[in-house]
């Protein structure tokens, strides 16, 4: 059984706000607010289970490869965190020049849900992506609306002994901010095994955060990068996230375990299938019940 996460349409959310009494001014009044003018002197979580029509300033963009962007937003104090939970996307808004309508699109959050004073993104820019050109357009000190919390599924520590995460592309950002959030927690004592499928090297997203990982979390976290088209001489495993992949790091059975996908919809419907047809994950043993997208 899926849960709603990136699969929540922002227009549906958007409406949903609407008809609860926030209205198209109301929404534009919002999107004018100073943040630092509303915020008070104790420490609060910005995202409730309400709508927060926050706007919050860009700190920092970085070029983390050739098509994506680390982008750190302030929160209004340096004691304030986000408030979310884990598996939760944030719902972002925005007027790129020679619009009247609001673009929505979700994002999914990828520093700790915890951390003091600030909020980070990793956003892939695609060509026709109204949002995505303009966030990469985003330059220090420029504003973000922040509409409101999307949650998804609700995570209890040590819920499984053992979860295979299945990433594609850049729907490496729900996943790794649930191996975060795991990992991170002491009364968690959940394994993980990663698979995380890319075009080529350059596509591989949070790299680093991932070796610290396996260094620091070694008997609990293993990840296995699968490249379709790998470069010269690269050390990592080249082919497609498949059955055969699947079947060879995920033996025996399946009971007590969970799946976790999110990437492309041609990579996630082969794995998840349909009312129809079984996917891969249900041809290896798992349950409907066990196997959940964003």
């Amino acid at each position: 059984m899926a849960f709603p996460l990136l699969r929540t349409r922002p227009t549906a959310v958007i409406a949903s706000l609407a008809a609860s009494g926030v209205g198209t001014s109301l929404l534009f009044r919002y999107f004018a607010r100073d943040v630092h003018a509303d915020a008070g002197p104790t420490p609060n979580a910005i995202f409730g289970r309400g709508p927060a029509f926050v706007s919050l300033p860009l700190e920092s963009s970085e070029l983390v490869n050739h098509n994506t962007k680390r982008l750190r937003f302030k929160l209004p104090h340096e004691t304030d965190i986000s408030g979310l939970s884990l598996t939760s996307a944030v719902l972002t808004l925005s007027w790129p020049k020679g619009r009247w309508m609001p673009v929505a699109r979700p994002y999914t959050p990828i520093s700790k849900l915890d951390e003091p004073g600030i909020l980070e993104l990793l956003v892939k820019h695609y060509p026709d992506g109204k949002q995505s050109t303009h966030l990469h357009s985003l330059r220090p000190g420029d504003k973000l609306l922040f509409a409101a919390a999307l949650r998804g599924y609700q995570w209890r520590p040590s819920e499984v002994p053992h979860m295979t995460l299945i990433a594609g592309g850049a729907g490496i950002t729900p996943i790794y901010q649930l191996a975060q959030g795991i990992l991170s927690d002491p009364e968690d004592e959940t394994k993980i095994t990663l698979v995380y499928g890319v075009n080529t090297d350059h596509d591989v997203l949070l790299g680093k955060e991932f070796k610290e990982f396996e260094k620091t979390h070694g008997d609990r976290f293993k990840i296995i990068h699968s490249v379709s088209r790998p470069d010269p001489g690269s050390t990592l495993r080249k082919g497609y996230v498949g059955k055969e992949l699947l079947e060879e790091l995920t033996p025996g059975s399946k009971e007590g375990e969970k799946v976790f996908v999110c990437g492309p919809p041609a990579m996630e419907a082969s794995l998840v299938g349909s009312r129809k047809e079984k996917g891969i994950l249900e041809q290896l043993g798992y349950r409907k019940d066990q196997i959940h997208t964003f």
